[in-house]
């Protein structure tokens, strides 16, 4: 390159381009404005809800909308995970409702267990002797397997009687399931499709393992009564449905924090650059597989949480939550939310959801069509897949993409020229925008 074509930035030549180095020196909040946009319409949801909730006998919010608005922003948390690895990172999994479900697991243990105890001891407090640990240990186990034949507690129960080490496990289980399954598939450098399938596939044999009876927690049957807090009896469902409502909201404003802080970094820049050509993150020496299992095992943890978030909410947890169709619902959440984009995530999964709930639960009315009657809870399905069709075809960039365009935000057209710092790119002017 001639000379004088190499370009004059005050700092020297070594320096960076005005515009990055302005947009480089402003705070965090100031280059990520939608971060404040999304704490305020938070919390002012947050304040609104306690506001008009039975807890404080105004009664003009019910307990079971509540519920659904906790569920739904536990749900939110697990799009925000799925999005980070999608949308950013370019791992599309099959297999993180999985987590999410192994998450609800862990916790309902607990619950189940200790509530069941506490039932069992009033039971036996009549008695004339006082029973032993052994008696009481054996009285909950036939409580809990009853259903399936059998009075031994499994192995995979033994640290049922401390929430602690089940708060644990919530991390560690699916945790650890990702880390194993990341660390094979990303050394092999299993992509794509491939990459998809087998996430699908680990879930699809997890959920069949669950199943039977003899899996340790109840087959079929699952786990259920989540709802009831031990030592919480006197407590009505109203309080109850409202803190959790309150939690979920502080772990997903919390979340998306976070994410939005990492992703905004260098550490954000290496997953688009991974996702967007791989081959040339790792020639320029940084290591792929770590990140790569980085984010799918974290994310996998962020589920998981989220899990044990929502069944204490929902009451109860079978084998079906595992099912992989969970998990293709989450990815169509994601995009038609607008992948790429974390209020994009939280926007498809809380829209979805919330329609998914009017539309199964019978409040939607039927369509006459004088021939027939078309009757929601049958058709919600094929709607939102025509939902995902109609996305994927005209608006790639989903919901959050209508924002871009209320902005005037728009990708910047390269027109083939190259994006690096050589004669003719244009990167000084995608970093001012």
């Amino acid at each position: 390159m001639p000379v004088s074509s190499v370009p004059k930035y005050p700092g020297g030549p070594g320096a960076a381009p005005p515009a990055a180095s302005a947009l480089a020196r402003r705070g965090f909040l100031a280059r990520n404005p939608s971060v404040l946009w999304f704490l305020g319409l938070l919390a002012a949801l947050c304040l609104t809800i306690t506001a008009l909730s039975p807890a404080l006998d105004l009664d003009m919010v019910s307990t079971s909308f509540i519920k659904t608005l906790g569920k739904t922003l536990c749900l939110c948390l697990a799009a925000l995970a799925m999005d980070v690895v999608w949308g950013y990172a370019g791992i599309l999994s099959l297999g993180h409702m999985a987590f999410f479900a192994l998450g609800g697991y862990m916790i309902g243990q607990w619950l189940m267990y200790a509530r069941t105890e506490e039932i069992v001891l009033a039971a036996l407090a009549s008695d004339p002797i006082p029973p032993t640990a052994a008696e009481i240990a054996q009285g909950v186990a036939s409580q809990i397997f009853g259903v399936v034949g059998s009075s031994e507690m499994p192995l995979i129960w033994t640290f049922a009687d401390s929430l602690p080490l089940q708060l644990a496990l919530v991390v560690l289980v699916p945790g650890t399931l990702a880390l194993v399954f990341g660390w094979l598939a990303f050394r092999s450098r299993v992509t794509g499709v491939y990459l998809s399938i087998l996430t699908q596939a680990m879930t699809l044999a997890l959920s069949l393992f669950l199943f039977q009876n003899d899996s340790g927690l109840r087959g079929n049957n699952g786990l259920s009564g989540l709802q009831n807090l031990p030592g919480l009896s006197a407590t009505g469902q109203d309080a109850v449905s409202l803190a959790f409502f309150l939690v979920s909201a502080a772990a997903l404003g919390l979340t998306y924090l976070l994410l939005a802080w990492a992703i905004s970094g260098k550490f954000g820049s290496v997953l688009r650059a991974i996702r967007d050509d791989e081959a040339r993150v790792r020639f320029l020496g940084y290591p792929v597989e770590g990140y790569k299992l980085f984010v799918f095992t974290g994310t996998a943890i962020l589920c998981g949480l989220a899990g044990a978030l929502y069944y204490p909410q929902a009451g109860i947890i079978n084998p079906a939550e595992l099912a992989p169709i969970a998990s293709i619902y989450l990815a169509v959440w994601v995009a038609i939310g607008g992948r790429g984009r974390l209020y994009g995530a939280v926007i498809g999964a809380a829209v979805v959801s919330l329609l998914s709930s009017w539309f199964t639960g019978g409040r939607a009315p039927s369509l006459p069509l004088g021939f027939a009657s078309l009757d929601w809870v049958d058709w919600w399905l094929v709607l939102l897949g025509l939902c995902f069709v109609a996305v994927t075809l005209f608006a790639p960039k989903g919901i959050g993409g209508l924002f871009d365009r209320w902005q005037g935000r728009r990708s910047p057209d390269r027109k083939g020229a190259p994006l690096g710092p050589d004669d003719g790119a244009l990167q000084e002017r995608e970093a001012s925008e």
